[in-house]
């Protein structure tokens, strides 16, 4: 295919107006129009970033639909399989994580993809973002050797009423936040063998189904993988932190997760490294871009490549992300069975 891929988004909501544009509008990403239930959002939007069409219903932008569109899907977890239903068979569409919200949902919409044959791909995003790009690079050159240990710690203030509809939820954190970093650690280490996890809530925050999340994904004896975060440190930004660490058998890595602290301000990324057989200390990269918006044009392109090349599987695709839904189901599992009573051994 010769011509540049078309998006349609379906959702106009403020990750759409925070990420995905600003995003295909720094990638050059040609969106051609965009539907929301609230027609004055999709409006809006179509005048903030030059959108030609602005649709009234599902079925209008649907009817736009030519071989060079791509579907970008941003709606609550819940109305993915509704909208799915009415999408043309062999569309590429990218659907905005969680897959649903929870494994059975995420099974019924890998279903319906491979029913209708859809190549359709899940955002998470986090994989795609500078600092990570450059640890890949890094691995991917052989300079940390084999990764032994990943770190993920998240100790900010989140303002989760920017949010209203997750106040309604069941599950929160660990499906709306912390499945990034299961899915970032995944795309590392492959799927785990177990997974412990306990997620809470903070008397502060008791209209939210949890805020605070411990998650060890479990890969054997010589590889640790832990996911610590708590939405709630709402005192001073001195001990706030959000990093991510990989270390390896030659070098590690340290990525300082900025747009987490005094969101939806944030701070600059910083992104550091040493090698073994190095004598200097720890080295700064300086980073272009960050997780938001930068990264959606990383899942994003995955479909723009699957739509010009009808043999490119998506790393994104929901045939692998499905496994991130797994993980994420036995988090929560695992959160309520809990732990064992020593009292009672």
């Amino acid at each position: 295919m010769s011509q540049e891929p078309d998006i349609l988004i379906i959702g106009a909501g403020g990750i759409v107006r925070d990420a995905h544009l600003p995003a295909y509008q720094i990638a050059g990403f040609k969106v051609k129009g965009i539907f929301d239930l609230d027609i004055e959002k999709a409006r809006n939007l179509a005048e903030k970033f030059q959108i030609p069409g602005v649709y009234s219903s599902l079925e209008e932008i649907i009817e736009q639909v030519d071989e060079n569109s791509v579907f970008d899907l941003a709606v609550p977890g819940k109305e993915i399989l509704k909208v799915l239903k009415k999408i043309p068979d062999q569309s590429v569409i990218l659907i905005q994580k969680p897959m649903g919200e929870d494994l059975k949902m995420a099974r019924e919409i890998l279903q319906l993809c491979r029913e209708k044959d859809l190549k359709a791909g899940i955002n998470f995003q986090l994989r795609y973002a500078p600092f990570i790009r450059k640890a890949q690079e890094l691995l991917a050159q052989d300079q940390l050797g084999e990764i032994c240990d990943i770190e993920i710690n998240v100790n900010v203030f989140t303002p989760w009423h920017l949010w209203d509809f997750l106040k309604s939820i069941p599950r929160m954190e660990i499906l709306y936040h912390s499945i990034h970093y299961v899915d970032l650690v995944r795309s590392f280490l492959g799927n785990p063998e177990k997974i412990y996890a306990k997620t809470i809530k903070h008397p502060a925050s008791t209209d939210l189904a949890s805020v605070k999340s411990n998650i060890i994904m479990d890969y054997g004896m010589f590889k640790r993988a832990n996911i610590l975060t708590n939405h709630n440190h709402g005192y001073s930004e001195k001990y706030q932190r959000s990093f991510i660490k990989i270390e390896g058998t030659e070098g590690a890595c340290r990525m300082e997760i900025g747009v987490l602290k005094s969101y939806p301000k944030g701070k600059d990324d910083k992104f550091e490294y040493i090698l073994y057989d190095d004598e200097r200390d720890w080295q700064e990269i300086p980073m272009q871009g960050t997780w938001f918006p930068h990264a959606f044009i990383g899942s994003m392109q995955e479909m723009l490549k699957a739509k010009q090349d009808e043999n490119y599987i998506p790393d994104n695709s929901v045939e692998d992300c499905i496994h991130t839904m797994a993980c994420v189901e036995a988090a929560y599992i695992s959160s309520a069975e809990g732990g064992i009573d020593p009292e009672k051994i």
